[in-house]
């Protein structure tokens, strides 16, 4: 497992290394004035200039540049916002970044707890009304995109019935999780709907398998046959929760927008807009961060459950 484990953090640090050259790079290869881009709406003056040249090293070539930023970005440090001449990470670290961690794991508890023991169940009643309406519901939700649900549960349940605040992150824990209800509601409706089908279907294969008819054979019950059977499908089931939750921290930017939530989808909108580079590139490395830990987190479950994919890769 250490060797294992190894492998998956020099993956990890190879893909954060081309994201960080990709996001670093392109503002540069962009068309039109860097400087200008960074001035923004500020008079432009000489000075100004000069001082932005400096700020920022312009002068340097573009891998002195690169590798500062680097090296800054691995102490903490992603660069001063244009729009809010405040620091990157104290921003990103001032609430947006708890609240968009909190609204997809929120999203992610509330899909894997509903929609898993719904594909569990729609696998033991194949083709019975339980089955074909789950399925039913779950095809909608794989084609609805998340801001057309969001939009629906929005209107129907803080407009039309206001049971849920329409806008706003609230105060306090409570207030907080009562804002988020919601919009991870909205997320967790397509990812659930994926992880309801790919439970059905694995739970139908492994319920037909020999081994299973066997265990009937003994005389186990059917309780010990469902739990053996869930077992040994917890091996996609797993791998496709760990791809929702990458899914859903980029997710969360539309949803958030819709919501008005403070999180890093208001952070990221108002970056593209004000043409805020440092934030833009702040926010894109931290989000690409935490989905390769996510998908490393994830390998690593698949390889604890499954002892035959260690073996052979101990072989190899």
């Amino acid at each position: 497992m250490a060797w294992l484990l190894g492998q998956r953090l020099v993956g990890i640090v190879l893909v954060l290394f081309v994201i960080s050259v990709l996001t670093f790079s392109l503002p540069h290869l962009a068309p039109g004035d860097l400087v200008r881009t960074l001035i923004g709406n500020r008079q432009v003056t000489p000075q100004l200039q000069e001082q932005i040249r400096a700020q920022y090293h312009l002068d340097d070539s573009l891998p002195v540049q690169y590798w500062d930023w680097l090296t800054n970005a691995l102490h903490g440090d992603l660069g001063t916002s244009v729009q809010l001449q405040q620091p990157v990470s104290a921003v990103l670290a001032d609430r947006r970044l708890p609240l968009t961690v909190a609204l997809a794991l929120l999203a992610f508890v509330v899909a894997v707890v509903t929609c898993i023991p719904l594909g569990v169940f729609a696998a033991l009643r194949q083709r019975t009304a339980l089955d074909t309406v789950s399925t039913t519901v779950a095809l909608v939700g794989l084609s609805a995109p998340p801001f057309t649900i969001a939009l629906a549960l929005l209107y129907a349940l803080a407009y039309y019935v206001p049971i849920f605040p329409v806008y706003g992150s609230g105060h306090g824990a409570l207030d907080v999780l009562y804002h988020l209800l919601l919009p991870a509601a909205a997320l967790a409706a397509g990812v659930g709907a994926m992880l309801m089908r790919i439970t059905r279907t694995a739970m139908i294969r492994e319920l037909d398998s020999d081994y299973v008819l066997a265990a009937r054979g003994r005389g186990l019950s059917g309780r010990a046959v469902i739990g053996l059977a869930l077992r040994n499908a917890a091996i996609p089931i797993v791998t496709s929760a760990g791809l929702v939750l990458t899914f859903l921290i980029s997710g969360t930017i539309v949803v958030e927008t819709i919501f008005s939530l403070p999180g890093l989808g208001q952070v990221l909108q108002n970056a593209v807009q004000y043409k805020d580079l440092p934030m833009l590139q702040g926010v894109t490395l931290v989000i690409a961060a935490a989905i390769a830990v996510i998908a490393m987190v994830a390998d690593l479950i698949y390889l604890g459950l499954d002892p035959r994919v260690r073996s052979g890769r101990a072989r190899s």
